[in-house]
């Protein structure tokens, strides 16, 4: 049954119908090849369904976890934004998470069905925890708000990786727990394997993912706005295995099968049959060198038209916010209206 609800609705029936899908991007670096690969093509390449809506979030409020610079932060926002659009993301469902502040009200009412137990036993804040530096409450609670980010669109599906999961299971639990405890509010979302994109590791260390962690001094990552020096510097850099063939063997030779893995991905090749086409590293690395090029070039040139253009990101960003707040408002109506405040 479609249920049609106002910001002020006295039901506490959750409106999903659509099979609506939730992907974040944290402005806490520069997006990079792997997330490029990995997540953003493949949301790009696979097949549109009739009945599936996708909205993508700039999660910048997510970066407040950990020590940061404010200005930093405004610049990588408005960063992450254009280079998602200049990568072929759609304006239409693309929004930042702070230009909608019904986030941080559904935060705190998930709180209060939340144990802190619950939170405590999140993987990243015990490992941080555990450090000697410094530990921000906000790093404790952040599974919430994705729990918030999740259940305030209705989102029945969220493609999650492995190192997402643990989160997704409170945001079940706490649905759930709301549910039972209030009446039914939030859609219980489930889990959904991403589409299937290039497991891209770091050039410097093969044996991690390419990410903004993975390498200290960023070496081992190729950023989307890198220039093609700074690309060609990187890869030359690559480690090998130092055996002189080129093969693809994830097990035994990571280091080379993972230069031969970025250029299968970038040619939308098969591994296998791009490491039969080479018989040295120089000319794997050549090649691989010219095909990151001319992957990244219509993305640094459509955000150099984006990034120059303040007035268009801000529209982008007004627009997202007012089509996502309409939606966002009938859902925190229902949870406030089911927990007593209205």
């Amino acid at each position: 049954m479609t249920l049609t609800l106002s910001p002020h609705a006295t039901t506490s029936e959750p409106e999903a119908v659509v099979r609506r899908r939730l992907s974040g991007f944290k402005p806490t670096g520069r997006l990079h090849l792997g997330n490029y690969l990995g997540a953003i093509r493949p949301m790009l390449d696979a097949t549109p369904e009739a009945d599936v809506e996708s909205v993508i979030m700039v999660a910048d409020m997510h970066a407040l976890t950990v020590e940061h610079d404010p200005q930093r932060l405004r610049s990588l926002t408005a960063e992450t934004l254009a280079t998602l659009l200049a990568c072929g993301i759609d304006e239409t469902s693309i929004y930042v998470q702070s230009d909608v502040p019904e986030h941080a009200e559904l935060h705190y009412l998930l709180e209060c069905a939340t144990g802190y137990g619950e939170a405590a036993r999140m993987v990243q804040f015990r490992q941080r925890a555990a450090g000697p530096d410094p530990v921000r409450l906000s790093l404790l609670t952040y599974p919430v708000l994705m729990a918030a980010d999740i259940l305030l669109h209705d989102a029945s599906e969220v493609p999650v990786g492995d190192d997402q999961r643990q989160h997704l299971e409170l945001a079940r639990d706490v649905a759930n727990r709301f549910n039972t405890r209030y009446g039914r509010t939030f859609t219980v979302p489930r889990a959904v394997h991403p589409p299937v994109g290039a497991r891209i590791m770091d050039l410097a260390d093969p044996t991690g993912k390419m990410g903004k962690s993975s390498s200290l001094t960023g070496s081992g990552l190729i950023y989307l706005l890198d220039k093609p020096d700074l690309v060609r510097r990187k890869v030359a850099r690559a480690v090998t295995d130092g055996h002189g063939e080129v093969v693809y063997d994830r097990e035994r030779r990571p280091a080379i099968s993972n230069l031969v893995e970025i250029l299968a991905a970038c040619e939308r090749d098969d591994p296998v049959a791009t490491a039969a086409r080479f018989s040295s590293y120089v000319h794997l690395k050549e090649a691989l060198t010219e095909a990151v090029v001319d992957t990244l070039a219509p993305i640094q040139r459509r955000y150099a038209e984006l990034i120059n253009d303040g007035g268009y990101l801000d529209v982008v960003r007004r627009r997202g916010a007012e089509r996502v707040r309409d939606r966002a408002g009938r859902t925190v109506a229902r949870a406030k209206q089911a927990i007593g405040l209205h």
